[in-house]
């Protein structure tokens, strides 16, 4: 691979590791409709392999237990206190993110060359969580963000390896609840950082501040078009439609889908709750999707499923008022749901996984008259 070529890859997915071995890119947007809805929602990418994703159902009095800890000893062990619906990844129970009863939603994201845990103590390996394991705690223990927020700065995350990586995850976490309450959560230079104040999306690295500081170099971006100037006698107006968005970013480094998001998000038209929310939070993320030509194939191991339509391996939206998903993959564009009330939580006698790559499911609807 040529040194342009590499610069052309990380430029594009960014969330690699530093050793260039995984590569991963999501954007996480948050809407709000006008009968209270909370969506909550994000993009998967990885542009190596398929993560199998599945829609996973916990039911509340599940015994779980966090990985084991650098020295062998068990980390934090917890019995589930609500009930769970939300995509796990990689055939295991890792959330890559989820929504419970209580409407709290926790989404894991990619933060790498940043991302750097708490000092593992052998005497507080109880306490103890790996990267991986923060989101399916906090989302089967709590209801609301401050719990989440208060319980996050009594447990330790720390530096365990993931053997999908090789490396300890190097992630961070957006938390939301119904209410629209939400944090950042982020793990940098082995302290804990919590962001309160959030403009309701997330990509990848840098660090969450540094975001909101770049952020200042586009409040010139509107919905509306600019109006046309007088220049010496000449009037100058808008040559088409659009001129409101001159000078968004449109590649697909973090730094740019970061912009990206918050301008589409702040600017969406208004929407009434429920569906219409969700719906108009599954159109903006379609223009996150990320292609083939982005992803390093030369990287891919040869033993692990080939990705077939691109690095967006699936998109999924929670709305945190109805308790409700809406999610489609790359392999079927074909949008499906979950109704968490729906569910028989109490029938279940260990998690229910359900692969969301299900090759049964209709890929379109066939209306070709019958005459």
């Amino acid at each position: 691979m040529t040194f342009s070529r590499k610069i052309t890859c990380l430029s594009i997915i960014l969330c690699v590791s530093l050793s260039a071995k995984m590569a991963s890119s999501c954007t996480f947007i948050t809407l709000k409709g006008a009968d209270g809805t909370v969506a909550a929602s994000r993009t998967m990418e990885w542009g190596q392999f398929a993560l199998s994703p599945a829609m996973t159902f916990v039911p509340a009095g599940t015994d779980s237990s966090a990985m084991k800890m650098p020295d062998g000893k068990d980390g934090a062990k917890w019995v589930t206190k609500y009930d769970v619906v939300g995509v796990t990844i990689l055939d295991q129970m890792l959330f890559g993110d989820g929504m419970n009863s209580e409407g709290l939603n926790v989404s894991l994201l990619y933060l790498p060359g940043f991302a750097e845990y708490q000092k593992y103590d052998p005497a507080k390996a109880d306490i103890s969580l790996a990267p991986v394991d923060f989101s399916g705690f906090m989302l089967t223990q709590f209801a609301t963000v401050a719990e989440v927020k208060k319980a996050a700065e009594t447990v330790r995350v720390v530096p365990v390896v993931t053997p999908q990586l090789g490396e300890p995850a190097p992630v961070h976490f957006s938390v939301t609840d119904k209410t629209g309450d939400q944090i950042i959560v982020e793990f940098v230079g082995g302290e804990l950082k919590i962001y309160d104040k959030t403009l309701g999306v997330l990509t990848n690295s840098p660090p969450y501040d540094w975001h909101i500081s770049n952020a200042r170099n586009y409040i010139n971006l509107r919905s509306v078009a600019w109006p046309q100037i007088d220049v010496d006698g000449i009037d100058l107006a808008p040559i088409g439609y659009g001129t409101g968005m001159l000078g968004l970013p449109g590649d697909f480094t973090p730094p740019s889908r970061f912009i990206r998001a918050l301008a589409w998000s702040q600017t969406a038209r208004r929407t009434d709750g429920g569906e219409d929310t969700i719906h108009e939070a599954l159109r903006i993320l379609d223009n996150f999707q990320l292609p083939m030509e982005a992803t390093d194939k030369q990287l891919n191991p040869a033993q692990l499923e080939v990705l077939k339509y691109g690095g967006t391996q699936y998109t999924v939206s929670y709305d945190l008022r109805n308790l409700k998903a809406y999610f489609h993959t790359s392999m079927n564009p074909n949008i499906r749901s979950v109704d968490l009330e729906a569910v028989n939580f109490s029938a279940l006698s260990e998690p229910l996984k359900i692969p969301m790559n299900d090759k049964s499911a209709p890929f379109a609807k066939d209306i070709t008259p019958s005459q």
